[in-house]
C-alpha cells in the first residue's frame, strides 16, 4: 500500500467513524441530533465517497483538495455550533431560543408548538470540556491536515 492511499484511508476512515460516533450517540445512546448536528454530518460522507474516489483515481490530484474542502466545511460549522452552545454568539432562530419576554400567552404558546425538538444551543455531551460539535471541529481540523497530506503525496 502506497503512502499516499494509507492517507487516504485515515482520512476517509476518519469522517466515517465520526458519522459512526453520531449515530451511535443518536441511536444507542438516546441523543438525537439538533439542525446543526445534521449540517456536520453531510460534509463527512462527502468525504468518504471521496476517499472512495481517490483510492479508484489515484492520479487526481483534485480529489484530496475536495477531501481538504469536505472536512474544512464540517470544522467550521463545528467551530459555529460549538460557539451557540457556548452562548459567544446566536445561532439560526429555528434551532435556538430567544427573549421571550415580550410574548403574548398566545405567542408563547405558538412559539413552543413550533419549536424543534432539539435545540442547537444545548450541550447534551461533553468530554474534556469539548461538546460533540467542540470535538467534530477539532478532529476534522486534523482531517483537513491528513488530506492536505494526501495531495503532497500524489505529485
Amino acid at each position: 500500500m502506497t503512502r499516499r492511499n494509507l492517507y487516504v484511508l485515515i482520512a476517509a476512515g476518519g469522517s466515517a467513524a465520526l458519522l459512526l460516533g453520531a449515530w451511535g450517540f443518536q441511536y444507542l445512546g438516546g441523543l438525537p441530533p439538533c439542525k446543526m448536528c445534521i449540517w456536520q454530518r453531510y460534509p463527512h460522507g462527502a468525504a468518504v465517497l471521496i476517499g472512495v474516489l481517490a483510492l479508484v483515481l489515484p492520479r487526481n490530484t483534485l480529489l484530496p483538495v475536495l477531501g481538504a474542502l469536505a472536512a474544512m466545511t464540517t470544522a467550521a460549522i463545528g467551530v459555529f455550533h460549538a460557539g451557540v452552545e457556548q452562548k459567544w454568539w446566536e445561532g439560526p432562530s429555528s434551532c435556538t431560543s430567544g427573549d421571550i419576554g415580550g410574548l403574548s400567552t398566545q405567542e408563547l404558546m405558538d412559539q413552543i408548538m413550533s419549536a424543534p425538538l432539539v435545540r442547537c444551543d444545548d450541550i447534551p455531551w461533553e468530554f474534556l470540556g469539548l461538546s460533540m460539535a467542540g470535538w467534530n471541529a477539532a478532529i476534522s481540523a486534523v482531517l483537513v491536515m491528513i488530506w492536505l497530506a494526501v495531495r503532497r503525496a500524489s505529485d
